[in-house]
Formats: C-alpha cells, sequence, structure tokens
C-alpha cells in the first residue's frame, strides 16, 4: 500500500518541496544582501518549516523529540546517523535556536536553488574530499565561528548515508578537529529513524505512511574523555534508542 500511494502522492511531494526551493532562492538572496545573517537565518529556518512538513504530502508523520535543556550560549556538536537528505530540514527547523551548521561537500554550493546558496553564505564548512588541507581548514574556521558566536554544528559520523537503515561505525576525525577549536564544546546525540525508507525504491516512487522519528538524546559532556571515547558513547546511545 505505501508504495502504491507513493506513484502517487511522490509527484505531489516533488512539486511541494521543488517550489519550496525555488520560492525562497529570491528570498534568501534579498535577506541576506540587505539585511544580514538574521534575516537569512530567519528565511532559511522558515524555508526548512516547509521542506519539513512538505513529507506530509507523502502521508508520513514529523515527530521531532527533545527533552533535554540544551544550552544556548555554548556551542554544540549534534552527532547524528544519517538515512537520507531528508533528515536535514527538520534538523534545521527544530534546533533552530541552536544555529545549527553542516560540514557538506563543497560541490553542493553550486546548482541547487536555496540549498546550494544557504551552503555558500549561511556560515558552516564546504569541504572538498579530494584536499584534505582545504578540508580541514574550512572546520577550522567552522570551530573558530563557533567560539565566537555560539553556533552549533551537526556532523553525520557515518560519513555517508545508511541507505539499509542501518548504522556505519562513526567516523572520529571532523569531531576532534572541532574539538580542538572548540574545547567547550558538548556532544550531543541526535538519532534518527526511518528516512532511510522515504528512498527505499529510490527517487520514484517514494515511500508513504512512515513515522518520521528524530530524537535528541542526553548530553555528553567532555570530561577528561578524549575524541574517540566520546564519539563511540554517542554512537552507542543512538545504537540504543534505535534498536541497533
Amino acid at each position: 500500500m505505501s508504495k502504491l500511494l507513493g506513484y502517487i502522492f511522490t509527484v505531489v511531494f516533488y512539486f511541494t518541496f521543488g517550489l519550496s526551493l525555488v520560492i525562497f532562492q529570491p528570498i534568501q538572496w534579498i535577506c541576506y544582501k540587505f539585511f544580514g545573517y538574521s534575516a537569512h537565518k530567519w528565511s532559511v529556518d522558515i524555508l526548512n518549516f516547509f521542506l519539513t512538513y512538505s513529507q506530509f504530502t507523502l502521508l508520513n508523520g514529523i515527530s521531532f523529540k527533545n527533552n533535554q535543556q540544551l544550552p544556548t550560549d555554548r556551542p554544540i556538536i549534534f552527532v547524528a546517523n544519517h538515512q537520507s537528505m531528508y533528515d536535514i530540514p527538520s534538523l534545521i527547523w527544530f534546533l533552530r535556536k541552536h544555529h545549527p551548521k553542516f560540514i557538506s561537500k563543497i560541490e553542493l554550493t553550486k546548482g541547487i536553488p536555496s540549498i546550494s546558496f544557504n551552503l555558500k553564505y549561511g556560515g558552516g564548512a564546504n569541504i572538498d574530499r579530494k584536499d584534505s588541507k582545504q578540508s580541514i581548514g574550512e572546520i577550522i574556521k567552522l570551530g573558530r565561528r563557533m567560539n565566537e558566536k555560539n553556533w552549533s554544528t551537526v556532523i553525520f559520523a557515518e560519513g555517508t548515508r545508511a541507505k539499509d537503515g542501518k548504522m556505519k561505525p562513526f567516523q572520529v576525525g571532523g569531531i576532534a578537529t572541532l574539538l580542538k577549536i572548540v574545547p567547550t564544546a558538548i556532544i550531543v546525540p541526535v538519532a534518527i529513524e526511518n528516512s532511510w525508507k522515504i528512498v527505499r525504491n529510490g527517487s520514484y516512487p517514494l515511500n508513504t505512511l512512515l513515522p518520521l522519528k528524530w530524537t535528541v538524546l542526553a548530553p555528553i559532556e567532555r570530561g577528561d574523555k578524549n575524541p574517540e571515547e566520546l564519539v563511540l558513547q554517542a554512537e552507542n546511545a543512538i545504537k540504543q534508542q534505535i534498536g541497533q
């Protein structure tokens, strides 16, 4: 039934999702060029509200649980598993008060309405995976912005999407680099469930009637733990939440 409905509703979803990207491209440009960071961030937040709830056109449910009392006066490194591109809008919308930034492939800064503009001017790190020196430099710059502005960063620590929903081992590199620059940051795991099922059949048809879930888990203070221990603790917390 889910796949059958997907043949009907996927077209509606792509129209809604794509229209949001096209409409907010000039809105972002105006906000950034004439009113600065705060206005641009507002436009990005509202865009991701629409991108998040466009899942309703697929009859998919959205559940974002955050029962944690997270600080807004210190940097946060959100560490999440990664299942599909549809993980991202909800993280931006529901964590908006923490100014979440992303580490993205530099190729994504061109050619995608709204998304490329935000990646280019939103304050995240755009890395060239073929150039380790450039990648580290971008992450260091992001860490400095986190220190200066109390921003947060979301890191998909698997390094790639888990297309079957099974978590891959978390990588330490990017998190370790950030912790050197932002030693006061706390680690906050975020467990993502069922988003991989949206694209289980590929880009068409998308799946419907899915309970999409994001759960913010208990913060992990650095203390005397090294980056490897922190990342493993976050990985295990997410595995426990999603039952792996």
